[in-house]
């Protein structure tokens, strides 16, 4: 009787021993559904840690206390110019004299290698006023409201050229992603502000970073759009 059992237990260990071979190589070879779906890239999104970057921005140079309501370019800029030939390079930024060349090399690096492609704001603006995301055809995609700002009494730089009187909606913010040094002590963002007039204007923001905070080392203007005359 034991020698007709023995057979019988090897036969049955080794099947089990295929299946389980089997299984490991399927599931090697075969991605389950979740797996099959492409991830999001690193590329795709921007970081939570930018929008505090973009919040000092808004707070310092766009927000009034007249300003009710921001709306935002959903996908962030690839460009340094509206009339920008070609992918954004090094070249780009002398070619527009940006900070006439004062920025770290490893700044303006990150910044080509970083706004390539578009990448999608989310809804982590904490600058105070309601602010909705609209994209490029200017349908209204979302709204958020956020703990209101201390505004401060220099903002609003566009208010110098002649556009009248700040509006109680800012229509509408683009961003770059945000380039950092190697070190985080040095940020550079570019920021454009197009009116439904026509007018508007661009800027690169330079940023420091002093006792783990940022603030603006300096701002330039890239370019304006002025009301046409009669």
């Amino acid at each position: 009787m034991t020698a007709s059992v023995r057979p019988r237990y090897s036969e049955t260990m080794r099947y089990k021993a295929q299946v389980c071979v089997l299984s490991v190589l399927l599931s090697a070879f075969v991605p389950d559904e979740a797996s099959a779906v492409p991830a999001e890239s690193a590329q795709d999104r921007v970081p939570t840690e930018d929008y505090p970057l973009y919040d000092l921005i808004v707070d310092e140079k766009f927000l009034t206390p007249e300003t009710k309501l921001v709306l935002l370019e959903r996908a962030t800029v690839t460009r340094l110019h509206p009339e920008q030939q070609g992918p954004l390079g090094i070249q780009t930024f002398n070619e527009y004299e940006i900070f006439d060349g004062r920025l770290p090399l490893e700044l303006v690096r990150d910044f080509v290698l970083k706004n390539q492609i578009p990448s999608k704001l989310a809804g982590h603006f904490g600058f105070g006023v309601r602010y909705r995301f609209v994209a490029g055809d200017g349908a209204d995609q979302e709204t958020s409201l956020a703990p209101m700002p201390v505004v401060r009494a220099g903002a609003f730089p566009i208010q110098e050229e002649p556009f009248g009187e700040p509006p109680a909606i800012i229509d509408r913010l683009a961003f770059s992603r945000v380039a950092y040094t190697f070190g985080r002590e040095q940020a550079l963002v570019y920021v454009e502000y197009n009116r439904p007039d026509g007018t508007g204007a661009g800027f690169a923001v330079w940023l420091t970073q002093s006792g783990k905070r940022w603030g603006i080392f300096d701002s330039e203007l890239v370019w304006a759009a002025r009301p046409q005359g009669p």
